[in-house]
């Protein structure tokens, strides 16, 4: 459950923040998660839960977003789907296509009293 090490990472960034700011209390931690990062949403939700006791972000919601993944066709620019087997752009058939997103899992913001 590697979903544990990534609400620790999570949680220390979310304190070193929260100290740096002189914040007494997070409301809400809002991240993004790429669908091809090998996160399960509901297993960080509860490892975050789980660790967050004690700590100003205690009573703070995580709030997932999850980015989809895509591509991008670097001969004609075509965007696509990348959440299938991709093995050639739809609209013009090269294989010269670079995953532009869905890999990305990083705190987007953070909410506090």
């Amino acid at each position: 459950m590697h979903e544990l090490s990534i609400a620790q990472s999570l949680l220390g960034i979310v304190l070193q923040e929260a100290a740096r700011h002189g914040v007494s209390r997070v409301t809400k931690v809002a991240v993004k998660i790429g669908a091809l990062a090998s996160v399960v949403p509901s297993s960080l939700t509860f490892s975050f839960d789980m660790i967050k006791e004690g700590t100003v972000a205690a009573e703070a919601v995580l709030e997932i977003e999850q980015v989809p993944a895509m591509g991008v066709c670097h001969a004609c620019g075509a965007e696509m789907d990348m959440s299938g087997l991709v093995a050639a752009c739809p609209a013009c058939g090269s294989k010269d296509i670079e995953l532009s997103s869905g890999q990305e899992l990083y705190v987007d913001h953070i909410e506090a009293e």
